[in-house]
Formats: structure tokens, sequence, C-alpha cells
């Protein structure tokens, strides 16, 4: 009991002495040990490290699972140690609910037999999302953990009692420049005067006294600069890991791309082999409906720009050419629509027809557009009504 008592007394004496000298450097009245720049530029690489890693271990998070609740919910299961119960993803979630729709309408209807295959599809994407999900966890996620649960914590620690090591060098410093000063005062010439011998005594026994104090705060500076130094050189190696931490993550944020990738041409080629279904069937259910090509060279985006649309229309020389002048808008009158490949599309600009060949366009609208052969493909035959003209493919934005 005694000992813990004198151990007790020990850490309280050298945590008031930190707090005293941690206080003394912030109002500038006690110097501070600085480290060197090399040191510095470790520290912050380290701090800058350890930042952008949690954002980004936030954000993939994120990423992975938008859910927020979700998010809580997994993160509590981790710090009881327990294992995640599985959830069904988003897509499988939908299929299930067009599955179970088609079977209450009717599977054997055009649209209970589109619902089935489009589900099917969904739950592939959902399991391809599962996939996603567990594979970049393992591979990207686990490893920015490791690193701030583990490496970082070691730093930290490490850090923190560089900071104690560099207090009881400070305070060191400063108790052994307060004893040289008290010492120099006392053994300034006393006074031999036989009238007062007591002051050359008093002088002498106080001279001596501050002379034995240099000699233990000197000693103890010795203690404290080696203890300091062994901590500096420890904590440096830790911070020098850093490159091979960089390194480390550098290999994991490859694997989450590979695994992003694959991920995202497995969508593609469910998502190709369902357009390829809906394609086939479609035209069987709506005869007069424009079907395009089944298998694009490139993945689908998600609105058709003018100039990709403009790039499918056949090409050939323009109607107008084909006719005398003057008789343009009489042979447009003329021409009768095809039985298939008639489409909608949504006028992007307002557009002032040239002529009486040339079909005016407002803003927004939708019009009836097709494509005959011979024609110039930078330009489409639009109705609207039981009017008919050109218009320009780069004002267009053709509809499904």
């Amino acid at each position: 009991m005694d000992f813990n008592m004198k151990k007790l007394a020990s850490d309280a004496g050298i945590f008031f002495t930190r707090a005293v000298q941690f206080t003394e450097e912030k109002f500038g009245q006690a110097e501070k040990t600085e480290l060197d720049a090399q040191f510095e530029n470790l520290l912050a690489r380290a701090d800058s490290t350890k930042n952008w890693t949690e954002k980004i271990l936030r954000q993939t998070e994120v990423l992975l699972q938008p859910n927020p609740s979700a998010r809580v919910e997994e993160f509590l299961y981790e710090k009881l140690d327990r294992k995640v119960p599985s959830r069904v993803t988003n897509g499988e979630l939908l299929a299930q609910y067009m599955a179970e729709a088609a079977s209450e309408l009717g599977p054997t209807t055009p649209y209970g037999k589109t619902l089935i295959k489009v589900a099917e599809a969904e739950k592939r994407l959902g399991a391809a999302e599962r996939d996603f999900i567990h594979t970049a966890s393992i591979n990207f996620l686990t490893p920015l953990r490791t690193f701030l649960e583990g490496d970082w914590k070691t730093i930290s620690k490490e850090r923190r009692l560089l900071h104690n090591r560099r207090l009881d060098l400070d305070a060191c410093k400063a108790r052994l420049k307060k004893a040289k000063a008290a010492e120099a005062k006392a053994t300034t010439v006393p006074d031999f005067q036989e009238t007062r011998p007591r002051n050359y005594i008093l002088s002498a026994s106080a001279s001596a006294l501050w002379n034995d104090e240099v000699d233990k705060a000197e000693q103890e500076l010795r203690v404290a600069q080696t203890e300091f130094d062994r901590q500096a050189e420890v904590t440096r190696l830790l911070l020098e890991g850093i490159s091979s931490t960089h390194v480390n993550h550098l290999r994991c944020l490859h694997e989450f791309v590979e695994s992003q990738t694959t991920y995202y041409a497995q969508c593609y080629r469910h998502m190709l082999d369902l357009q390829k279904q809906l394609g086939s069937s479609q035209g069987a259910i709506f005869p007069g409906t424009f079907v395009g090509t089944t298998e694009p060279a490139s993945p689908p985006l998600s609105s058709t720009s003018p100039t990709t649309a403009a790039a499918t229309m056949p090409g050939g020389p323009s109607v107008a050419s084909l006719a005398p002048p003057g008789e343009a808008a009489l042979c447009l009158e003329e021409v009768a629509p095809p039985a298939s490949g008639t489409r909608k599309a949504r006028v992007l600009y307002d557009y002032e027809a040239a002529d009486s060949s040339e079909l005016a366009l407002l803003a927004d609208e939708l019009i009836t557009v097709y494509s005959l052969p011979g024609m110039d493909p930078d330009w489409l035959i639009g109705e609207r009504g039981n009017k008919k003209g050109k218009v320009p493919v780069t004002y267009l934005e053709l509809l499904s």
C-alpha cells in the first residue's frame, strides 16, 4: 500500500510539472524544444494520411450502403463483435415485387411475362451488387480500418509519449536554468567584515546547497534528454512506415477498381440480355413501334444525344434534292410514313422553318419522326398533327 501511495504521489508530481510547463509554453513564459523540419514533415504527412483515409473510408461506406440506418446497424454489430445479418439488396427486393405482381396480374399476359423477365434481370443485378459489396469490403475497407484502428493508434500513442518526454525535458532545462541563476547569486563576493560573520556563513552554506541542486538538475536533464531521444527515434520509425501504408493502400485501391469494373460489366451484360429479350418481344406486341439495333456497340447512354441519333440514321441525298424546285412541300405531303420505324422525339430548341419544306418547331413539344431511304442523315421527316416537314436532327432528342 505504501508503495502504491508513493507511486501515486510521484505520478501526481510529474503530471503537475508537465501541466505547469505546458501552461507556461502557451503563455510564452517558457522555452520549448523544437523538432527538426524532417520530423515535422513526417508528422504532417501522417496526419494528412489519417484524415484522408477516414474520409475515403466513410464515403466508400456510403457508396456501398447509401442507407444511413443500415450503416449504423452494421456499425453496432461490428462493435458488439457479432455477425452482421444478411440483407436483401434493393435489386433483389424489386425483383421480388415484380415476380409477385406478375403472379397476381397474370404470368401469361404480355405485361406479366415482361415483369418476370425484368424480375430475373433485377435479381441477377442484386446478386452482382451483393458480390461487389462483399469484395470491396474485404479488399478495400478492411485494410483502411486496420490502419486507423491499429497502426494509427500505435502512432498516436507514441506521439503522446514523445510529447510528455518533451515536456519533461523542457521542465528539466528550466529547473537547471533556475538552479544556475540561484547559484550564481549565492556565490557573489560575501561580506568579510568581522562584524558580520553570520552573513558569510549563510552565504557559503547557500552556495554549497545550490551547487548540489545544479548537479542534481544536470543529472535529471541528462536522463530526460536520453529518454526524449530514444522516444523520438521510435516515433520517427513509425512515421516513416507511412510510406509502406501508402503502398498497401495503393494495392487495395487497384483491387477496388477491379471489383467495381467487374460489377459494372456484369450489370451491363445482364441489362443487354434483358434488352434483347424485350426487343424481340416488343416487335410482336407493338408492330408499329420503332425498334433499333438490339446490340449496341457501346453501353446505352442515359439520354440520346443529337449527334448519336444522327449517326444511327441512314445516309444519302436529301428529299429536297429528289424533287424539282418548288414542289418539295407537295412531295412531302404525298409521302406516307413507313409502317414501322417511326418514333417520338422531343424538341430541344425553337426552330424557325427556312422554307415550306421544313417544319417549324417549339421547344419541349413532342413530334413523330421517321427517316426515308436516301435522306440526308442530318434531317428527318417530322409530323405534328396534319403538318409535315423536314426537321434537323440536332434540334431533337429521340425517345424510345
